[in-house]
């Protein structure tokens, strides 16, 4: 059972993540883009992939929804307490990989 300080700790540990107000809710960006935003104590939004979207709802839908901005899956909304932290941690570094830089992505790659 993941918490909400799991997620800050799994974001703000990825290299130039830092976290800032977004409409009222938290967010945390790399280099300015939002790769993730806190709507509650309970939720958070991850920008990842299409297919990593599909594939956590698909897994389990009681922890992870869709999120369609317009006709666009924008992100999956994560139930914090019901999902799998492993999970979780994929989809933030997966959200992050699409937005940090090409630079900043070797410099993580190299260390891991």
């Amino acid at each position: 059972m993941a918490t909400q300080n799991d997620v800050r700790r799994l974001a703000l540990a990825l290299p130039e993540t830092t976290e800032q107000d977004h409409h009222g809710m938290n967010s945390f960006r790399v280099r300015g883009k939002i790769f993730a935003t806190v709507p509650g104590p309970h939720h958070v939004r991850i920008m990842a992939s299409e297919p990593e979207i599909l594939r956590a709802v698909e897994k389990d839908p009681e922890a992870y929804e869709p999120f369609y901005w317009g006709k666009r899956l924008a992100c999956v909304v994560v139930a914090i307490g019901l999902a799998d932290l492993g999970r979780i941690e994929g989809l933030i570094v997966n959200a992050w990989l699409r937005k940090a830089p090409t630079r900043v992505v070797d410099v993580f790659r190299e260390r891991s």
